[in-house]
């Protein structure tokens, strides 16, 4: 059947502003002169500008025939709302809409990642996702020097050509010695095998859960995320049954940093960062330093487990070496984990999870949910099923950092391994718990770091309440609160908080920002400033604040004569 005829379209109606806004894109109707003539957009733009008594300009034609219209600089919500009435009520104008700003969706899919504490937690995560929309490695090879690498669908995309560095094929189990295969064939050994009075152990597979943690696949709806999930590893095998020997791991360090090694082919795709989730007793000799000294001198960043003895690690090499990131473990509840080495030689720590407590029976698994998941494999001796498995250790810690020198060094290029590091010590946090012997920096922080070598500014989702809050006069303190829902893990180093509060004398004001845990800031103290209102941007350092929750801003008027009101205030995360 016939419509009957639509009456003549208004307007449409245009979102509403719920952040600063800085442009307009307007659309004219196709009979408008505004449609075709640039002069008549921008004489237009002009006009409705004087109305609402704010500089507006034309900045351009867009390719849908639209035209940008500049608000001459960031305007309140509130104030935007009042230039976009100015456009609705032209019959000529089609739609009228905010310049909104989007964001890359960083937080994976994969069916695991809910478990992955260890990357986004408040209390002890390493705030990896806010990282993600700067960076996710790309462009960066891991070198994961450790028992080569089992199959694996969730890595596999991820992996690039390694190489087996064990000489002795009887530790290796593959019948010859160093190839260009880095398939791990199993480490598991018999009782009494690799020493008196060794016990006996099942495969580990654990450098394909050392890679896991550095890149895993990521947004591919299945399994893990990986810290630096745009990164490739690198297979390079030294670790057999009952480990391996110092000799086959220094030419490995040479090998993945693009150096020389005899009887070895080149390495056609050099490591820019080297994880070693390794070690043994004995303080760093002269051929460890060596080969690391060569492998930082070749633009490759090293990082190294610290040792799961709950001892010093000065008495464990390689982590006791220079030149290298020393990275002690942290359990979920943000103390240093109960195994974890510490000492004034450590670095940094990172997430190495519990999955036992210190009481329990050593081999035993009580408490998984508080463990490093990553991938993995079931084959107790050699290669079965694909799976993930929870894995406590400084080995588990370290490649948290390895992943996060991959982000840092895809971000920015030309920062040297120094700078990797010094970047990484000075952007932690404070540990949630506490580390008795020393546990370096603190606890690394993904975003916060990336921001810092980058120069960037948050790049997540805005929060506003634009309700209109009295400020009584010399009397008590007011607020006016914001909910934030769907950020994942802490707020940023660099917390935008918009801030437009009316009274005519700013002097007379206290201004507070107020986290979901109670915690103040203080945005502004009372002063001589006589002049009127607040309307400004502030940054705040809320890295070691929970991103979601009830958060406030607190305004109290501390002199007589004058009264006031919150206008609008926004985060931006």
């Amino acid at each position: 059947m016939a419509q009957p005829a639509a009456p003549a379209a208004a307007a449409a109606v245009s979102p509403t502003p719920t952040a600063p806004v800085e442009n307009l894109i307007v659309g004219y109707k196709s009979s408008a002169s505004e449609a075709r003539s640039n002069n008549a957009a921008s004489d237009d733009a002009e006009a409705k500008g004087r109305k609402a008594g704010e500089s507006l300009e034309f900045e351009r034609r867009l390719g849908t025939g639209a035209a940008l219209v500049d608000l001459g600089g960031k305007l309140a919500p509130a104030d935007a709302a009042d230039v976009m009435a100015q456009f609705r009520a032209d019959p000529d104008v089609a739609y009228v809409e905010p310049d909104a700003r989007a964001y890359a969706m960083a937080d994976p899919n994969d069916t695991e990642y809910a478990k992955q504490w260890d990357l986004f937690e408040a209390t002890a995560g390493m705030n990896v996702p806010g990282a993600w929309a700067t960076t996710t490695g790309t462009g960066v090879t891991v070198a994961v020097i450790d028992t080569g690498y089992v199959a694996h669908s969730d890595l596999a995309a991820n992996v690039v050509a390694g190489y087996d560095f064990i000489t002795s094929s009887t530790a290796a189990r593959d019948g010859n010695g160093r190839d260009n295969n880095p398939a791990d064939q199993g480490d598991w050994s018999a009782a009494g095998e690799c020493g008196i009075g060794s016990t006996a152990s099942n495969s580990s597979w654990h450098g394909t859960h050392v890679a896991g943690t550095v890149a895993a696949a990521t947004g591919n709806a299945k399994g893990v995320a990986g810290i630096a999930y745009g990164a490739k590893i690198q297979p390079v095998r030294v670790l057999g049954k009952c480990g391996g020997s110092t000799s086959d791991i220094v030419d490995a360090i040479t090998w993945a940093s693009g150096g020389s090694v005899p009887g070895v082919p080149a390495n056609a795709t050099p490591a820019k960062v080297i994880n070693m989730s390794l070690g043994g007793s004995g303080a760093c000799g002269s051929t460890y330093q060596n080969a690391i000294n060569a492998a930082v001198g070749r633009g490759t960043t090293v990082v190294v487990a610290a040792g799961n003895s709950n001892s010093n690690a000065s008495g464990f090499s390689p982590a006791s070496c220079n030149n290298v990131i020393n990275v002690a473990a942290s359990s979920r509840s943000g103390d240093r984990a109960f195994y974890s080495n510490y000492g004034t030689i450590i670095d940094i720590a990172a997430p190495g999870g519990e999955t036992r407590r210190a009481t329990d029976t050593p081999g035993t698994i009580t408490t998984p949910e508080n463990g490093i998941l990553s991938t993995l494999n079931t084959g107790t001796t050699t290669p079965s099923a694909e799976n993930y498995k929870p894995y406590q250790g400084t080995s588990m810690a370290a490649p948290h950092v390895a992943g996060l020198a991959a982000l840092m060094k895809a971000a920015k290029t030309t920062l040297t391994p120094a700078e990797i590091e010094s970047a990484i010590k000075a952007n932690a946090r404070p540990l949630a718990g506490t580390c008795t012997g020393g546990c370096g920096a603190g606890l690394a922080d993904a975003a916060k770091t990336v921001q810092a070598v980058t120069g960037g500014t948050p790049t997540g989702p805005t929060f506003q309440n634009t309700a209109d809050v009295s400020i009584p006069d010399n009397g008590a303190a007011v607020t006016s609160s914001i909910t934030v829902s769907g950020v994942t893990g802490n707020a940023p180093a660099a917390l935008k908080v918009a801030v437009d509060i009316k009274h005519p004398y700013r002097g007379d004001l206290v201004v507070d920002l107020v986290a979901p845990d109670g915690t103040t800031k203080r945005l502004q103290s009372s002063s001589n400033d006589s002049a009127d209102n607040i309307i400004t941007t502030y940054t705040v350092d809320a890295s070691a604040l929970v991103a979601n929750g009830t958060w406030k801003l607190r305004v109290q008027d501390v002199a007589s004569a004058d009264i006031g009101f919150i206008d609008s205030w926004g985060l931006t995360f």
